[in-house]
């Protein structure tokens, strides 16, 4: 058997951490100055979070969940999506006692089995923000603005953001039915899989990306012409907020996401492309879902959120020439020789990361002329060398790497000298 990494499971080398990193300070620089704070789920939750709350019917539960049953007889699921497990600890920890709206946001490693292909995974990694508890559409209008601010932090130009409503339990049936009627009579050009949706959730029809139900979708009937008159003053509400936003946003009235729980605004931030052939891209999907709360056992919780996948994000920045987290990098290297030399070096490298500094070392090595060719390569000029005699007499040996000139410095003054080098 060959080892290596299970299908559709990827390492992020070390390479890739400075994308990541970036990724992550966007995240967290949003996220801090809204006022949103972080949580942490479980990777494993009981399988009915996400049965009950994404809905039976949709993809990701019917074909994509990992679902097993534990020893003591749990089914439990690995997490495919962060707003259920979200929202199931508001109502668990009664986060409805706290001021509203509760403003959350997550990152971390989500799990889907779905075939790998270019850009998607089976282990991935996503962030988002969800504030609950308050059906006020500024909400709406915020997250989207937080997600969009993302992207441009990121360097993101082209991007667009394609809005809908889908309204709510008032609104939505009848619009099914008239849904369900004009795919009812074109059922032989669908998919397979949209005839089933045909009689489970006409809705899931308009987000299958099959070129045939394409053609079919383009001339069906708009939810926005169906809208209660609570969910069109609700929405009209959240287009003038994004209008005063002075947001780039386009109406897709086919919009409707992939997940049962959403009601009312639904958006995606897609990448416009001009390259022939090649489809937008979405890059951050949300909206709201308040009915979710009550489906899982809580109250009634109006609510509003987003997810961003970012190896999809990390995908598009290696595309570009985009500036990534420059790790600090170390201007001293210690080198050191014997076995005295090395147990004081241990002591004198703690008292440079006390002091802030920052020092590359190779104690694993004895060579000194082995460990100045390291010092050289990673381009580093002040190299202190530390052998039997210095350790004994109590100074350190400092060159410089440039003119290749050395010096004697007492050992208890080392560090105070050399910060004063490299400022």
């Amino acid at each position: 058997m060959k080892i290596q990494s299970v299908t559709g499971m990827h390492d992020i080398l070390p390479g890739d951490q400075p994308y990541f990193q970036k990724v992550v300070k966007a995240v967290e620089s949003i996220t801090n100055y809204y006022g949103f704070s972080k949580i942490e789920t479980p990777i494993l939750e009981f399988a009915e979070v996400f049965s009950k709350g994404v809905g039976v019917a949709t993809d990701i539960v019917e074909k994509e969940t990992y679902t097993f049953k534990t020893k003591g007889g749990d089914l439990v699921s690995l997490r495919p999506e962060g707003t259920a497990p979200v929202v199931r600890s508001y109502i668990e920890h009664g986060m409805h006692n706290l001021t509203q709206p509760v403003k959350l946001w997550y990152l971390g490693p989500f799990f889907r089995h779905e075939r790998p292909q270019a850009g998607r995974f089976r282990q991935f990694h996503q962030f988002g923000f969800e504030a609950l508890g308050e059906q006020n559409p500024s909400i709406d209008s915020q997250i989207i603005q937080m997600s969009y601010d993302v992207l441009k932090e990121l360097s993101f130009k082209n991007i667009t953001i394609q809005v809908n409503s889908i309204g709510d339990s008032e609104c939505r049936p009848y619009f099914k039915k008239i849904l369900t009627g004009y795919f009812r009579s074109r059922k032989s050009s669908l998919c397979s899989d949209c005839q089933r949706r045909l009689k489970e959730n006409p809705l899931r029809i308009l987000d299958c990306k099959e070129e045939k139900c394409q053609r079919v979708k383009s001339g069906a009937p708009q939810i926005i012409d169906h809208l209660c008159e609570n969910c069109h003053s609700h929405f009209k509400q959240v287009l003038e907020f994004l209008d005063e936003l002075e947001l780039p946003y386009t109406l897709n009235p086919y919009l409707v996401r992939g997940l049962d729980y959403y009601t009312k605004t639904v958006f995606e931030i897609v990448e416009n492309t001009t390259e022939e052939g090649k489809a937008q891209g979405s890059l951050l999907g949300g909206g709201r879902y308040d009915s979710l709360a009550k489906i899982l056992g809580g109250r009634d919780t109006p609510a509003c959120g987003v997810a961003g996948g970012i190896e999809r994000i990390i995908s598009l920045l290696k595309t570009r020439e985009v500036k990534t987290v420059k790790l600090a990098e170390p201007k001293i290297f210690l080198a050191q020789l014997g076995q005295l030399a090395k147990r004081k070096g241990l002591k004198l490298f703690e008292e440079f990361r006390d002091a802030k500094i920052l020092v590359a070392e190779s104690f694993s090595k004895d060579s000194l002329k082995t460990q100045l060719r390291t010092a050289d390569k990673m381009g580093i000029r002040w190299v202190l060398i530390f052998g039997q005699k210095e350790a004994l007499e109590g100074f350190i040996t400092l060159r410089d790497m440039e003119t290749g000139a050395q010096k004697e410095i007492k050992l208890d003054k080392v560090v105070k000298e050399m910060k004063a080098k490299i400022k």
